[in-house]
């Protein structure tokens, strides 16, 4: 039997985790590693289940135990996406937090042409009842939405899992490799993001960018300014120089220290 369509699922797969957050009944647990495993998806990553291990779970695994053996268990979202350089959150249409939205078919060939390039990818799933928070909004790059019957557009979550675990699949069977091209620094991880996310804040309040005003807004249009930016890690780097020296200058100019400190 030739295997050889398997060869670019098989490439790209390992750098793509199903984050799970949240999740409330063990049995959805159990029933999207099945959906993962089906699809050749094999890293699960669970953030604040309320009930793991269970044996729920693994009855509705059906075979996919190796999945949940394998899953790691993480108290936040954070640290469960530290090391991915692109994070997708499947979600409702939302306004509370705007975000980049793409549909399945598009979220599933950038996440495959990304984890071809060597990139670590996240699909976030939030909780049954509740999807993701806000906070947890914040810490994707994008939103990735389920365009169901408006009418009844309840989607269980191992349903969701399934949909978009498929659309990877043929995604990854139909993407090929990675194009050859010329080389470039490594894509910026979500930590170092949130790194130079949070010294962004603290030189804006240095500088008293806001005025008094509330820096919610302009962090979150700074933010999906820079997401969508692509950052690599040398300029990460180079944008974190830059915010020193004005973190620097703002001290100098409070009679807090020399500027060349």
């Amino acid at each position: 039997m030739d295997h050889s369509a398997d060869q670019p699922a098989a490439q790209a797969a390992p750098r793509i985790r199903i984050v799970l957050v949240g999740t409330q009944h063990p049995g959805n647990i159990g029933s999207a590693a099945r959906a993962m495993k089906t699809m050749g998806l094999s890293r699960l990553v669970l953030v604040a289940p309320e009930r793991f291990p269970h044996p729920e779970a693994r009855a509705l695994a059906a075979g996919a135990d190796d999945l949940l053996d394998a899953a790691t268990v993480h108290a936040g979202l954070a640290a469960a996406v530290a090391d991915c350089t692109l994070v997708l959150g499947c979600t409702a249409r939302s306004r509370r937090v705007p975000l980049p939205e793409s549909g399945p078919r598009e979220a599933a060939a950038a996440m495959h042409a990304h984890a071809a390039a060597g990139g670590e990818v996240a699909l976030v799933f939030g909780r049954e009842r509740t999807g993701l928070d806000n906070d947890e909004l914040q810490l994707c790059h994008g939103a990735v939405h389920i365009p169901a019957d408006p009418g009844y557009s309840s989607l269980n979550l191992a349903a969701a899992v399934q949909v978009l675990a498929w659309e990877l699949r043929a995604a990854m069977l139909a993407g090929g490799s990675a194009p050859a091209g010329a080389p470039r620094d490594p894509p910026a991880s979500h930590a170092e993001l949130e790194g130079l996310f949070a010294q962004l804040a603290d030189t804006l309040d240095a500088i008293d960018f806001h005025k008094g005003r509330a820096p919610e807004s302009a962090m979150r249009k700074l933010r999906r300014i820079y997401l969508r930016a692509g950052l690599d890690v040398r300029e990460v780097r180079l944008l974190r120089g830059v915010l020193a020296d004005a973190q620097r200058m703002a001290r100098l100019a409070r009679g807090g220290g020399d500027a060349s400190e």
